[in-house]
């Protein structure tokens, strides 16, 4: 399961992410380093299928005009917030 998570996230990286950054005219990009990909991609790597896609999916939640920005790094440790 890992390994068809990180091919899809390539495949996206490869196909979408470029189309995506024309349509919006050359000025759209990821206000988070590493890009939001990237993060879901070491996330995947590190902690697994499962959660690393449960933290990526909860980073492109916070991908939003009002959401923060900056150096934003896949943590070492997994922690939930309950």
């Amino acid at each position: 399961m890992t390994k068809l998570i990180i091919f899809l996230i390539h495949v996206y990286r490869w196909t979408l992410k470029p189309f995506l950054h024309v349509l919006s005219g050359g000025m759209g990009g990821c206000r988070f380093e590493p890009s939001c990909s990237q993060y879901c991609l070491e996330a995947v790597q590190r902690h697994g299928a499962g959660r690393g896609l449960w933290m990526g999916i909860r980073r492109l939640g916070r991908c939003h005009p009002w959401g923060g920005s900056g150096y934003d790094p896949v943590p070492e440790i997994f922690k939930t917030h309950c």
